[in-house]
């Protein structure tokens, strides 16, 4: 399951509009293999990180990255530091889910929002969006850097997805909240991506509708959000790999500091990793 499609489906939840509500939303995040091949590469993965020799050479790995000229070369990348740190952790729990996030914390302030991952590889990254800005920053505390994504308009690809958009009247309780369903396909190069959202327009201030504006896909998949109304408590989306699904398990309304909408000082820019195909 590519990293990019994950991410693309954090930062979405990132840039809601957000105007009149200030406050903390909880997400919690599951990701279900379906397809067999990949399922049984994931088992042979986790069948090969648990055997004893291969938690050996892990162990020789963390010794190595102690050594004086290790630590030289890490202190000159702070953010390779840290991933290899938590890739090296998770490995040596010998689970392959504990690679995975299992939540999100997303703050929202005066129409900005900050995210942060919980759990799996991805653990303690953050993304924030500033209102009227058409960037996003990923920022990583431990590394003390941050990476820019814009969000463009020009299309990487030669033409545009197949979009379908379909509303229902299906409706579900989320936190009390009453949801109504909606499903968007997009088709692109052979491959089909069903989106399932659930949305409410029961809570004043949380929106669906600039993602429109932030031009966080290409061409006409750029263009389909404005046709959701609302705040989405529920996301699933299906590819041919499995699903991966997102529901707020808590809403707060409370008074946040402006200090954690901003991009701490004195961290530095880097590129953004893992954003290829």
């Amino acid at each position: 399951m590519k990293i990019r499609l994950l991410f693309v489906l954090l930062l979405l939840v990132n840039v809601l509009q957000a105007q009149d509500f200030e406050g903390t939303v909880k997400w919690s995040m599951k990701m279900d293999i379906t397809d067999p091949k990949m399922k049984a590469q994931m088992e042979e993965a986790e069948r090969k990180m648990k055997d004893p020799a291969t938690q050996a050479q892990m162990k020789q790995a963390m010794e190595k990255m102690n050594s004086p000229e290790m630590k030289k070369m890490m202190e000159s990348n702070p953010q390779l530091k840290a991933q290899m740190e938590t890739m090296m952790k998770n490995m040596q729990s010998g689970n392959m889910n504990s690679m995975i996030p299992t939540g999100m914390v997303m703050k929202t302030k005066n129409g900005s929002t900050v995210s942060m991952i919980e759990g799996g590889i991805m653990g303690g990254m953050e993304t924030l969006h500033q209102k009227g800005k058409n960037e996003s920053y990923v920022i990583n505390r431990d590394s003390k850097t941050y990476s820019v994504v814009t969000h463009s308009a020009e299309a990487t690809t030669t033409h545009d997805p197949a979009v379908t958009v379909t509303k229902t009247s299906e409706t579900q309780k989320i936190l009390n909240y009453t949801c109504t369903k909606s499903i968007v396909t997009v088709s692109e190069n052979g491959h089909t991506i069903t989106q399932t959202f659930w949305t409410t327009k029961d809570i004043k201030g949380l929106d669906f509708k600039n993602l429109a504006d932030q031009k966080m896909g290409q061409g006409k998949q750029a263009m389909y959000y404005k046709d959701l109304d609302g705040m989405p408590l529920k996301m699933e989306m299906t590819m041919p790999q499995g699903t991966m699904t997102m529901e707020v398990i808590e809403i707060k309304k409370q008074t946040l500091p402006a200090s954690d909408f901003e991009i701490p000082a004195g961290f530095t820019k880097t590129a953004m990793p893992g954003m290829g195909q």
